[in-house]
């Protein structure tokens, strides 16, 4: 393995860490319902800088185009329950899912992109961890042009809008002349 995979492996991880322990942590409660929205848009802000490291990388390919079996992926359905509880009404959003080939528009929730992001970022930190970086690049490459990185941008689009709306969206102030 190169050195340049190798190092895009280590940045990724990180990414994909940092991810995982925010999104924990947010859907354990830490941090205000005030700041929710914007440490979620920061976590995806983030994460999708991997994923866009990942795009423009050349196409990783394993040896005899073979995934190596790793021990089963954690159960996220506690963390996607706690994110839906704290985000509550704006869960629910509304998204292209491609722009170029289906521009009818598909209910999405935050919840489910936040996990759905999470579940294949863990998946690729399995090979990572078993010292297996190159199948984890492939995996997290794959998946992030098939699940995550659509998964990622639809949240991101969402998270910003959110944001967007709480600090544009005032009442306009009358004053007393």
């Amino acid at each position: 393995m190169s050195d340049g995979w190798a190092a895009l492996a280590d940045r990724v991880a990180v990414h994909a860490q940092n991810y995982l322990d925010g999104l924990t942590r947010l859907a354990g409660g830490e941090g205000g319902d005030a700041i929710l929205l914007p440490l979620l848009l920061v976590e995806v802000s983030q994460v999708s800088l991997a994923g866009a490291q990942l795009g423009a990388a050349e196409d990783v390919i394993l040896q005899g185009n073979f995934e190596p079996a790793i021990s089963p992926d954690p159960d996220l359905d506690g963390v996607r329950t706690a994110l839906a509880t704290r985000l509550g009404d704006v869960d629910d959003y509304a998204e292209v899912f491609d722009p170029y080939k289906d521009t009818g528009v598909t209910p999405y929730r935050l919840s489910d992109d936040l996990t759905a992001v999470a579940a294949d970022l863990i998946h690729g930190l399995g090979h990572y961890r078993n010292g297996r970086p190159l199948e984890a690049l492939w995996w997290w490459q794959f998946s992030y042009f098939n699940t995550w990185g659509n998964h990622a941008g639809a949240a991101l689009r969402a998270l910003q809008a959110l944001v967007a709306h709480a600090r544009l969206d005032v009442v306009e102030e009358t004053t007393i002349a």
